[in-house]
């Protein structure tokens, strides 16, 4: 199901689906790539790309051609949380910036999300800043990149709570398990918490997804923590991607024990740096990653209308 939406101005036409064909897939991904090869960084998220290939419940996808019929924007628009405003990322090809199109499809996913919307700005570049604000909507979250080098890494070797042991993960065997501490884990972070096996299965699809570089503490039998990274190759990074311990066996020192595994079979692969995403207003989570040598590297913004 679609709907299509002509711009008064003639110079666009926007179409809104809830799945893409294989030709309007092969667009997107390429359009995005495009984008990401100038601005440095892709703008829609992997959550989003993961997102594409398939009808996804609460996910739309917005799709602006300019008056040629040329894929120039892309839009997605993702309604899975049950108290937020619906979330949205949108991009415009490089080659079709300047005319207007970046608000019109920020206008689309306005109207779609009746006006309640959260929209990230990855890397916080000024024209997006501008443009949330042309929109009408106000800074609400910041996400920090850090990174720190992994050439001279000197960690300790990691002291486990007593009773704890750590091993790599099994696809299929431990899925149920992760899913379930993963939503503990992260109950106050719907985005993370509320994966799926769908989720999952998805991301161990991917290239990158190597079980030996997922690493589940457990404690009589049961996890009760993990830490997942992932492998940039060819950016050369390592990344702490998902780190989670279960409440009840928090602030015993486990999640830095982790950190140290996932730092020191990174650095173990031969990768150059580490990197990792935490909230700004995260204070203690920011203190530890400073104290292990991590430092700002960029930030992403998350901009959200006031209604």
């Amino acid at each position: 199901m679609s709907d299509v939406v002509n711009d008064v101005s003639g110079q666009r036409r926007i179409e809104v689906c809830e799945e893409l064909s294989s030709g309007q897939l092969e667009e997107v991904r390429g359009l995005i790539a495009e984008a990401a090869a100038v601005d440095g960084q892709p703008a829609v998220s992997e959550q989003g790309r993961l997102q594409l290939k398939g009808r996804r419940e609460g996910v739309r996808h917005v799709l602006l051609r300019d008056a040629d019929g040329g894929l120039a924007g892309y839009g997605q628009l993702e309604e899975n949380d049950p108290v937020e405003a619906p979330a949205g990322e949108f991009v415009v090809h490089p080659d079709r910036r300047g005319y207007g199109h970046g608000r019109a499809l920020g206008a689309a996913l306005l109207h779609e999300s009746g006006k309640r919307l959260r929209v990230w700005a990855h890397g916080g570049h000024p024209a997006a800043r501008h443009l949330a604000q042309v929109l009408g909507m106000s800074l609400f979250r910041e996400l920090r990149q850090m990174r720190r080098p992994l050439a001279d890494l000197d960690l300790a070797e990691p002291v486990l709570p007593e009773g704890v042991t750590v091993r790599t993960f099994r696809p299929g065997e431990d899925d149920a398990a992760w899913l379930a501490v993963n939503a503990e884990a992260f109950a106050h972070h719907p985005e993370q918490g509320s994966l799926t096996q769908r989720d999952l299965d998805d991301r161990k699809a991917e290239g990158w997804f190597d079980p030996e570089g997922f690493f589940l503490a457990e404690k009589g039998g049961e996890l009760v923590g993990f830490h997942w990274t992932k492998v940039h190759a060819a950016q050369g990074l390592g990344e702490v991607y998902v780190l989670g311990v279960r409440p009840g066996a928090q602030g015993g020192g486990l999640g830095k024990s982790l950190t140290a595994i996932g730092l020191r079979h990174l650095a173990a692969r031969g990768l150059p740096t580490a990197m990792l995403y935490v909230d700004a207003d995260n204070a203690a989570a920011v203190a530890v990653y400073e104290r292990l040598g991590f430092l700002t590297h960029e930030t992403d913004l998350m901009y959200r209308t006031e209604s």
